[in-house]
């Protein structure tokens, strides 16, 4: 097997006058794009969790179904101290009603999930849910949150 070697000139082909040129690389270096891919991931996936609703309320446990949609509802809160919130800004009753008829634009059938925490009274709720459904809102529901396994154990 013969080799083109060079004439031990840098840049040199071994014919005067010429100067040696590399062809051009066709093969892609992937590993930049892994890495921020990488990046990207972490950082949604630590993201993702933050972005529900920012109120606190300590759910009730139950073994109901989940709910799937494909549309983003409305979320409206009761917090432990009866306040309502409508996704993160806290509203009283009756403003509820007309803010949420702007917001839906008047569609009476838009999803709205009703979270209510586990110490209030049931008819703080109840009253909330009411409102809800005198305005002509029927697709409301009620946000619990899964029995965990050590809690549905003890329960045989």
């Amino acid at each position: 097997m013969a080799m083109n070697v060079g004439s031990g000139r840098s840049g040199s082909s071994g014919l005067p006058g010429r100067s040696y040129r590399r062809a051009p690389m066709s093969d892609i270096n992937v590993t930049p794009f892994v890495d921020v891919m990488l990046v990207l991931l972490i950082v949604f996936m630590v993201t993702a969790p933050l972005l529900t609703v920012g109120v606190p309320v300590d759910l009730p446990e139950t073994s109901a179904n989940r709910i799937v949609g494909q549309d983003e509802p409305l979320v409206i809160s009761v917090n432990s101290d009866g306040g309502i919130f409508l996704q993160d800004t806290e509203i009283k009753l009756d403003q509820l009603i007309p803010r949420l008829t702007a917001i839906t634009e008047n569609k009476k059938d838009a999803r709205i999930f009703l979270r209510g925490d586990q110490a209030i009274a049931y008819g703080r709720v109840m009253s909330v849910m009411g409102a809800l459904n005198q305005a002509g809102f029927n697709k409301v529901a009620l946000i619990t949150q899964a029995i965990s396994k050590k809690a549905g154990q003890g329960a045989r």
